[in-house]
């Protein structure tokens, strides 16, 4: 009994001595932050208001985590709510994404897309599968494909190596295309088996001389894939129009400077514009030679702000013949995200896409080009709703990067830029990589995209269309202020042709 007692005194005298030492320990770790907050000049309130002015900063961090959380409601956050981001997960997991007792969602906001259901919708032994639309009818190799949910430019270099292949072998199961983004082609882009679209950013990565220039055989050797089915000229995107590429040099491994053709650890900083391109009339002859030299469709990505330009370039594809048109344009919202943007241009430049894709429609069917140049939307397009609002305003394709983000797992934690995305997608640090499994995520690709399909069909159902492109801008209401709906059609009347220009004939 004595030794017992004698070992639970010494075991007290011990955890005495500990937590003694860890008070100590402690103290002296105040006194060092007091006297470097005290000298310290950057921050004011450290040096006002030493040790305690740290917890200004702590707390901000954790107020981005208690709002993302518990405080903001479901249909509150930025840039995708908490409602939409549960949407995508639910379906991308095959889980039923159904909602009981009413929509969060408030019919009256200004802005507000109301389809306008049928009062006989469409039979089910009616429906049809949307029709096959031919893009580059004067390429040597045309592509032709019915996919109406494809996935968007991001750049292996933005995204991770299982990020790529996850999308890559998902694209393939769902029968979608996928953009490269201005990275490069990789071999996990091709990995998967999907038809690529093949972007070229303004600093030819992967088909560029070292002087930043075209290397026509390099841009050869990508075209002569299979898999590649067209060619992207970047000319701007939604989140940094008139900015290139930002690629933070703790991103560029040896692996992806190679693919670039760029010193590795060093940023990847893109022109903001292509020095072929000063122009409407060297943007079509650039689209002439990339076409020439790679034999497929090659249209532009931009973002629009107003329809003059567009003007100029339409009159002069009339003033060279037909041949000379972009096969393609992808129309780019102000509202488009990126892993590393400006703030002023994220912002505050660029039209977001609900103004931006009726401008480019209306303008091509003025021109009577609306046959020739397919248009294809992309920005912020993540819910069936969103994707029906595209088609019925007269896209040909939608488009969607961040959508397929969160069908990888992507949390909107908004670390894209630094290299320490906790869901493996946005980082190159494999131990965070490690937790984003290609052959599991790829099925959650093909499930998003089936069920968007699923979705946008639903809403054409309703409306009496037999497929998301039969629906049109007849079928659709916006909400003004004072809670009131006004047709699409009649704040986008639908264009006729301009006398001097016949429409082109169908491709």
């Amino acid at each position: 009994m004595e030794f017992i007692d004698s070992t639970l005194y010494s075991l007290a005298d011990l955890l005495s001595v500990i937590f003694v030492f860890i008070i100590g320990i402690v103290i002296l770790t105040l006194i060092v932050f007091y006297i470097i907050d005290a000298r310290q000049s950057r921050d004011a309130v450290r040096r006002n208001y030493p040790v305690l002015g740290r917890f200004r900063s702590l707390f901000k961090m954790l107020g981005e985590f208690f709002r993302h959380y518990f405080f903001a409601m479901d249909r509150e956050e930025m840039p995708f709510n908490r409602a939409e981001r549960h949407w995508i997960t639910l379906s991308s997991e095959g889980r039923d994404n159904t909602v009981a007792f009413g929509s969060s969602k408030s019919l009256t906001a200004p802005g507000s897309v109301i389809f306008t259901n049928h009062p006989f919708p469409t039979l089910d032994e009616h429906v049809t599968e949307p029709p096959e639309l031919l893009i580059g009818p004067t390429a040597r190799t045309p592509y032709v494909t019915s996919s109406i949910f494809n996935i968007s430019a991001m750049s292996f270099g933005a995204i991770s190596k299982p990020a790529v292949l996850a999308l890559s072998s998902g694209a393939k199961m769902a029968g979608c295309w996928m953009n490269t983004g201005e990275g490069g082609l990789s071999p996990y882009h091709l990995e998967g088996g999907a038809d690529i679209v093949f972007q070229i950013g303004t600093a030819k990565y992967g088909v560029r001389n070292d002087d930043g220039s075209l290397n026509d055989d390099k841009l050869r050797a990508v075209a002569a894939h299979d898999q590649v089915k067209m060619i992207e000229l970047k000319l701007s995107q939604g989140a940094k129009p008139g900015k290139g590429g930002i690629l933070p040099g703790a991103k560029v491994t040896p692996e992806i400077a190679a693919i670039r053709g760029i010193p590795a650890g060093q940023d990847s900083i893109s022109p903001n514009r292509h020095p072929e391109a000063a122009n409407e009339a060297e943007l079509l002859d650039f689209i002439s030679h990339l076409r020439d030299v790679s034999g497929l469709p090659v249209g532009f990505k931009t973002v629009v702000s107003n329809a003059n330009w567009l003007e100029v370039l339409c009159r002069e594809i009339h003033a060279r013949g037909l041949d000379h048109a972009p096969d393609f344009i992808t129309v780019d919202g102000g509202d488009g995200g990126t892993g590393a943007a400006p703030m002023p241009l994220m912002d505050n430049v660029g039209l977001p896409l609900r103004e931006a894709l009726a401008m480019v429609v209306d303008t091509l069917t003025r021109y009577g080009l609306r046959d020739r140049v397919r248009v294809i939307a992309s920005g912020k397009l993540v819910t069936p709703a969103e994707v029906a609002w595209a088609y019925s305003m007269g896209a040909d394709f939608v488009t969607s990067a961040r959508g397929f983000m969160f069908a990888l797992g992507c949390i909107q934690a908004l670390k894209c830029n630094r290299n320490i995305c906790p869901t493996g997608i946005t980082t190159h640090d494999e131990h965070l990589q490690h937790g984003l499994v290609p052959e599991v995520k790829s099925v959650r690709v093909k499930n998003f995209v089936g069920k968007i399909r699923y979705g946008t069909n639903l809403i054409s159902h309703s409306c009496g269309a037999a497929h998301p492109r039969a629906l049109n801008r007849t079928h659709c209401r916006i909400v003004q202020q004072g809670a009131l709906s006004v047709p699409l059609c009649d704040l986008y009347p639908e264009p006729t042709p301009l006398p001097d220009y016949q429409p082109s004939a169908s491709t």
